[in-house]
């Protein structure tokens, strides 16, 4: 009974011990910093990670297993989770700290902010990583309760430095730190020197310590990454091809100072890459045939003309529309007069509905700016109520959610107002989703009053409308998944269990078998 009771002891001890070390890892694991966040969103970018529904692996993630995959945490309600224990958050309207790695959400989705007003998140199938200044579609911006942020200090971001006062990394300012002045841009990047505190979260491999000066370490000519401070003749070549392009006026003399610096952002700028000043894969650009070569206000002043000519073609396309509204105006007149006062669209449209008509509502808020890429399923969803409030509310419209005829009115006059995010090519866009509408409208008009001649002359017009217009939907879905880590420990600790049960059973079997002695002494 005894010895029975001492294996118990030792099975609970054991399962304890386990259930303690798992239940560390897990712990150690939920943790990391706003800055290291921000890297491996940046890395997921440029490494082109893979978006998979419920993966939280590094190369296959979802959304939440983006940021999930780096510091664990709560996956299912990030935001949530920071509200109720105690974090900062607050509304993306108005305006986001300058915090490397923060939270952003919206409804359904959420995404990791890297500073100087960009994100990182991974939208969907077809999308993978998106890499985009932050737009008017998200709502939140919030401090994961897995993180921790910097208060005071030197923090290094994608090579650069940045200097933190009062949980937030200064811009547009000068600083004399360490007996070293500083020049801060409206990005947060100090110039003037690297600090020495930064080597320590250098992402370079170890090199000799700066100078008291805080002149920046010079690093041999290798096969990695050139940047500030790099030297040799691959930096040579660097600034030649940047000269060739007309990116850099300086001397070639191998050193890749700040004037290269600035010269190779102004390049990752134009040509559309991510601006961080290291010459690394993107340098493969910089030395093909299609590197882009500097244009100032020369590309200023055509990108005027085009957009000039295409609000003419904007406007001569609500003046289709109009055409079109007129000539439905007076056929519904000629038919008969209850539906002289119901000659308007009759839409109305709010969450949960469905409907083919909701995929040409839903593009021309993307071509808006005010809903993202890939939404127009004709389904209306959250993310489509959030953009149809910001339109309302940017619009002077009473803010509802709801698709009513005024709403729908505004939505495709010329005068709609655009949202932050809307594309470049915005007034294409609008153009493509204002034809649209006209072969709606049209085709409305045809099987109303299919004998009159305004229902002809409508379909003519909607006819040269429509020319060359094409369009590609993208879907995306986004979900979460259960914590991973729990069911390892669980299934450890099962384990555990019956390995202990088992041996358990070998020693009583063993017992039970034993010859059983008498205690007579044979002769």
């Amino acid at each position: 009974m005894k010895r029975m009771k001492k294996i118990i002891s030792i099975i609970i001890v054991a399962m304890l011990i386990a259930s303690m070390c798992v239940m560390g890892t897990i712990s150690s694991g939920a943790s990391g910093t706003g800055v290291g966040l921000a890297e491996w969103a940046m890395n997921a970018y440029n490494s082109g990670w893979t978006y998979v529904w419920g993966g939280a692996s590094p190369g296959a993630v979802d959304c939440s297993g983006l940021i999930y995959s780096y510091c664990g945490g709560n996956r299912t309600s990030m935001l949530a989770d920071a509200q109720a224990n105690g974090r900062a958050w607050g509304y993306v309207s108005n305006g986001i700290p300058n915090v490397h790695g923060l939270g952003l959400s919206r409804p359904g989705h959420v995404g990791v902010y890297v500073g100087n007003g960009m994100e990182v998140d991974a939208r969907g199938t077809g999308y993978n990583m998106c890499y985009q200044a932050v737009g008017g579609s998200w709502s939140c911006w919030f401090k994961l309760t897995a993180v921790s942020y910097p208060t005071t200090g030197w923090e290094t971001f994608c090579g650069n430095n940045y200097y933190y006062e009062n949980g937030e990394y200064i811009t547009n300012t000068t600083r004399t730190i360490d007996g070293v002045t500083y020049t801060f841009g409206s990005d947060g990047i100090a110039s003037g020197g690297s600090p020495a505190s930064s080597a320590d979260y250098s992402d370079e491999s170890s090199s000799s310590s700066s100078s008291s000066s805080g002149s920046s370490t010079k690093k041999a000519d290798d096969n990695g990454p050139l940047k500030n401070g790099s030297q040799g003749s691959r930096v040579e070549k660097l600034q030649t091809r940047l000269q060739e392009l007309g990116y850099y006026n300086g001397l070639i003399d191998g050193d890749f100072g700040d004037l290269t610096e600035k010269a190779f952002k102004l390049f990752q700028k134009q040509a559309g890459l991510y601006v961080d000043g290291i010459a690394g894969s993107d340098a493969d650009l910089l030395y093909s045939d299609d590197a882009p070569a500097y244009v100032a206000e020369k590309k200023k002043a055509d990108t005027e003309v085009v957009r000039e000519e295409e609000d003419e073609e904007l406007a001569d396309t609500g003046a289709l529309l109009t055409d079109i509204e007129d000539e439905e105006e007076e056929a519904t007149e000629e038919e008969t007069a209850p539906e002289e006062e119901t000659a308007t669209t009759g839409y109305s449209f709010s969450l949960g509905d469905t409907d083919d008509k909701l995929i040409a509502i839903q593009e021309r808020l993307i071509a808006l700016g005010w809903l993202e890429d890939g939404q127009a399923d004709g389904t209306f969803g959250e993310m489509t109520q959030a953009a149809v409030l910001q339109f309302q509310e940017a619009n002077g419209l009473e803010a509802t959610g709801v698709i009513d005829e005024a709403t729908y009115q505004m939505l495709f006059s010329a005068d709609a107002k655009r949202g932050a995010n809307a594309p470049a090519d915005t007034a294409k866009a609008e153009q493509n989703t204002l034809t649209k509408v006209a072969e709606n409208k049209a085709a409305n008009t045809a099987a109303t009053a299919p004998h009159t001649a305004a229902a002809v002359k409508s379909n003519e017009l909607s006819s040269k409308a429509l020319a060359g217009v094409t369009e590609s939907i993208n879907l995306s879905r986004n979900a979460h998944t259960t914590n991973f880590q729990f069911i390892m420990w669980l299934a450890i600790m099962i384990v555990v269990m019956l390995i202990s049960f088992g041996i358990v059973y070998a020693v009583e079997k063993k017992k039970r078998h034993a010859p059983v002695h008498s205690g007579r002494r044979y002769q």
